[in-house]
This record gives C-alpha cells, structure tokens and sequence, in this order.
C-alpha cells in the first residue's frame, strides 16, 4: 500500500484535477473579481452620498438620486457575476468529482483480488461515496468563498491606501495575526479530520458488514455484541470528530477577535484623522466600511481552510486506493487465447497467500482435452486456491501454468477467463432482470437461446412462476430469490454461454438431491468433449471423473479414478467410507 500522502502533495494532485476545467476556473475567477470590484465600489459612492448631505436643509438630492442609481446597477451587475460564478464552481466541482469517482471505480476493477480480499468492503465503499462527498462540500465551499476572500482582501488594501496610507499601515500591522492564528488551527485540524474519515470508512465498514450477515446475527443471538462494537467504533467517531470540530470551530472567534482588533484600529485611527481634518466624515465612514470588508474575508476564509481540511483528508484518502498497486498488466506482447482444445498443465507450481506460511508446493498436474478433474480434500488444503491460480485471479510464485502449451502469462486475461465458464459455491447476481443477468457472458444470445439454457439448468419452471419471468427484477445479489435459485440462474448464466473448459467450485452445494440430480446430467452433457474442473465435498458428485486429486496442506496425496483410490485404501478411501458409513 501506497505511503500517507502529505498535506503538500495531496494539493497538487487536487491542482491536477482543477487543471482540466481551467476554462471554469478562469470565468470563476474573472466573476470574482468583477463581484469585488463592485462590492468595493460601493463604499465610495456611499461615502459620496453622505458627503452631499451638507447640513439640514442641505442636501444635495439630485446629486444622491445619481448615485443611488449607479448603486442599483453595481449591485444589478454584482449579482449577475455571482450566478454565473457559481455556475462554473458546481461544473467545476462536480466535473472533477466525476473524474475521481470514474478513476476510482476503474482502479478498483483493476486492483488483484489479494487487495479485495484484504480490505473491507465498507470501507472502500465509504472512500469512493462518502469520502468523495466530503471532498465536494470542502471545494465548492473553496471555489465560492476563496477566490472572492482572497480578491476582496487584496481590493480593500489596494482601495485603502489610495485613501489614506497611514490607517492602512494600522491594518497591514495588525492582519499577520490573523494568518498565524488560522495557519496554527489548520495543521491541528488536517490529521483530525482524517483521523476522522478513517474511522467513518471503519463504521461504514462494520454496517455493511452486519447488515449482510443480519440473518446469521440474529440467529446466533449476537446483536448484543454487534451493539456494543458499532458503540465502541461511534464512540471513537464522536470523540475525533468532536476534536476535529472543536479546533476548527476555534478558528472563527479567533478571527473575529483579530478582525474586531482592526475595525478598532482604523476607527480609532480614522477619527485623529478626521479631527485634524485630514479625511472628511464620508472618507471615515467609507474606510470604516472597507475595514469591515477587509476583516470579513478572514472569517469566511477561515470555515473555509477547517472545510479545506477536510476536504483535503478525504481526498488523501481517495488518492491512496487510487494509488494501490494494480493487477500486473498483460504482457505487451500477450497473445489472444484461441483455438482452446483443453489441455492444461501445472508444472512445479508453488504458490501462498502469505510469504511465510506455505500452502501449494511443486504442484505439478497434466490434463489432456476433455477430461473431467475433480479435486477433494479437506478445507483448506488448496482446493479453491488451484481454481484461482487456473483462471489467473492470483499469479503462481514458482512454476508455471500452460493452456494449449502457453503459460498463462503470456495470454490476455480476458482470452484466459473467456476460455472459462465457471460456477462457485458464492453465488452472484447483480440488480436487475434475471435476463440481464443471464446474459452476461453473452449479451448478443437470442431469447430462444436463453430459454434452452434455463431449460438445461432445470431453471425455466421456477422463472416461469416469478410476476414478469425472464423480465422479474431481482434486488442486489438476488435478494428475494432463494439460495438454490441464485445457484440455477449462476448455472444458467454457463450453460449459455458454451464454454471451452468448465470449472465447478461446490456448484450444487445450494440444491435440493432431486434437481440436484438433473443439474448433474445436465452438466454431464456440457462437459462432453470439454476439460472441466470440479471442487467437490460430496465425493458421489464426483465418482464419474477422469482423474481425481486427493489434496492435503496443499500437496497431492493421491491421484486417480474412484475406483483405483477406493482399491488403494489411503486417504480418499477414508474420506469416502466416512461419507457413506452406515
């Protein structure tokens, strides 16, 4: 895993981003200064309208009446500006959360499944939903209030002391204050604030969790436990969070403070002036708008630095998955898998999931076209590890597997897996119409291609029955279909799409003896002619193979027939006689 990015760098991978809407940003900003400039420009013709005002039964109407009209069309304009820069900020933000959200997924479809298995999948949810929510709020509220803050502060002091340098000295001493305050709460608040997401993405992780496994808490009688660990996770979530907040909700008094120090300051100064009649009364009341201007930014800017923060936490954490190591690529040169006849071979292969606790050891195994492989043994001697191994989700770490003479790392994994059809004990079904899920192999396959697979796989019957059939949308991973049911439409899903070699990991083990024996003859005809792979734990599921391998702590033990296994009297005759021991 990638190393914590700093602050710094996290920021210039934000710049990147923003680099590509630089055509928003440039409107952005231009509107910003134009909303300042006649945010300005007001005070002025403020202060000019007070200064006609003479005396009683002095004042200068039509002059006012001039002025107030040129105050509607700056305030006209201003508002204009502010729509439009608005409108460029949410294209902005939300252009650039697309691309991190698109960037992201994409990454996830490309990290090795050592890095899945690893990581909760709440957790990598939260960094690609909630993470990049959190990110969005802390930029608009940064695009909206930074570039006016900064242009207005900046404004103020060029307007300032054109007017008087000497108040404007007062409010130049005084500013720097400001800015050490905000810099101390800003690097306090940044590690908060990711303190924070972390645990967010750990509650978020935990939720998934239970709410997936709500059947199996509720039957074992765990939802005490379950409380009192989601209470310990939203206890620290409190706790951080209420740090985070605390800091960053010191920023404003402070500033306000500071800002209160400068209104002070120029009033003070502004009325010396005023007495020795260095200003007139409409100069002082505009340079005591202009302060209020001027310390206004500081306040804004601070929420937004704390939102900044945040935001910039987030991102540190969409950046990290998104700097994961990826899956190794396909060779350059990697050759489209065709002609796919069936012959596999595994020669001296070793491979582990952890460096230092071996599992599969100088595997070695040759499979000629069509003939039928099951692997028993107990769990955890490597069985699924081989089919994983076989359809390249992991790579081996010594020795090397060959499809039709060609190890499998110099072929595309698309031609591989393609080569493949494959069924496991897990089912998966996404949201959407039993159609669509059929046909994901095959999306070009016609509806009487459709139904002659569901036919094979002993599963029209019981789609004919669901409201709309084929058209029945189902709920994320088949939530209100059964688990046989899911398994016959997994089946399904295969027998469509004709498959070179065939891979059955416990692919029955959710079925009823009954259909389990048609699903059986059903696959009996698919594997004709076809090299398949069969995991099994129910050994009468697997008396028919050409070739069965006895595995044990990742070794062969034994390897033949049923009946050659049964004459020796080893370990397969052990694990049989102990399935059907009268």
């Amino acid at each position: 895993m990638s190393g914590r990015n700093s602050q710094k760098d996290i920021f210039f991978k934000v710049m990147g981003y923003i680099k590509r809407y630089w055509i928003y940003l440039g409107v952005s900003i231009l509107m910003a200064a134009l909303t300042v400039a006649l945010t300005l420009y007001l005070p002025i013709l403020t202060g000019d309208a007070i200064d006609l005002i003479i005396d009683k039964g002095l004042v200068d109407f039509p002059g006012i009446m001039v002025i107030l009209e040129k105050m509607a069309a700056a305030i006209g304009v201003t508002a204009a500006a502010q729509w439009l820069m608005n409108v460029c900020n949410n294209k902005m933000t939300y252009g650039i959360v697309r691309d991190i959200r698109n960037e992201a997924f994409r990454k996830i479809e490309k990290l090795p499944l050592k890095y899945i298995d690893s990581h909760p999948y709440g957790e990598v949810v939260s960094r690609v939903i909630a993470d990049v929510d959190q990110f969005a709020d802390g930029l608009l509220m940064g695009f909206t209030q930074l570039f006016t803050g900064v242009v207005t502060i900046l404004g103020t002091l060029a307007i300032m002391l054109t007017v008087n340098i000497g108040i404007t000295a007062v409010v130049v001493c005084i500013t720097p204050v400001s800015f050490l305050v905000a810099n101390f709460i800003a690097k306090k608040t940044f590690h908060m604030f990711h303190r924070q997401s972390e645990t967010r993405a750990e509650q978020t992780a935990f939720i998934d969790e239970m709410i997936g496994g709500q059947r199996v808490v509720q039957a074992f009688g765990y939802e005490e436990n379950a409380m009192e660990r989601f209470d310990e996770i939203n206890g620290r979530l409190q706790e951080c969070s209420l740090k985070a907040i605390f800091f960053s909700s010191i920023t404003n008094p402070a500033t306000r403070f500071v800002n209160s120090l400068v209104y002070t300051g120029v009033g003070i100064t502004g009325a010396f002036f005023a007495i020795r009649g260095g200003i007139s009364v409409g100069m002082l009341s505009c340079l005591l708008t202009y302060a209020n201007q001027y310390t206004k930014p500081f306040n804004e800017i601070s929420g937004v630095i704390t939102e900044l923060q945040n935001a910039l936490a987030c991102a540190g954490r969409i950046f990290e998955l998104m700097e994961e190591e990826p899956q190794v690529p396909d060779a350059e040169n990697a050759l489209e898998l065709r002609d796919v006849r069936g012959n596999v071979s595994l020669e001296k292969v070793s491979f582990s999931y952890v460096p230092d606790k071996k599992l599969i050891q100088g595997f070695n195994l040759c499979v000629e076209p069509g003939q039928r492989v099951a692997i028993v043994g107990p769990t955890g001697c490597g069985k699924t590890t081989v089919i994983n191994l076989l359809m390249r989700f992991y790579d081996v770490d010594q020795g090397c597997i060959r499809v039709e003479g060609t190890d499998i790392r110099d072929v595309t994994r698309e031609s591989l897996r393609t080569a493949y059809g494959m069924v496991l004990q897990e089912t998966w079904l996404k949201t959407g119409t039993i159609r669509e899920n059929i046909v994901m192999g095959r999306p070009d396959a016609t509806e009487e291609e459709i139904v002659a697979a569901a036919k094979a796989a002993h599963a029209h019957s019981f789609i004919k029955r669901l409201p709309e059939g084929y058209d029945t949308m189902i709920a994320e991973d088949g939530g209100n279909l059964s688990q046989g049911q899911k398994q016959l439409l997994c089946i399904t899903r295969v027998m469509l799409c004709q498959p070179d070699m065939l891979i059955l990991d416990e692919a029955t083990s959710s079925i009823d003896t009954r259909t389990e024996l048609k699903i059986q003859n059903a696959f009996a005809k698919l594997m004709e002619g076809r090299t398949s792979f069969i995991v099994a734990h129910r050994l009468s599921t697997i008396q028919e193979a050409d070739i069965i391998l006895v595995m044990k702590d990742g070794n062969i033990m034994e390897q033949g027939n049923h009946e050659s296994l049964l004459e020796k009297g080893g370990f397969y005759a052990q694990l049989y006689q102990s399935q059907f021991a009268v």
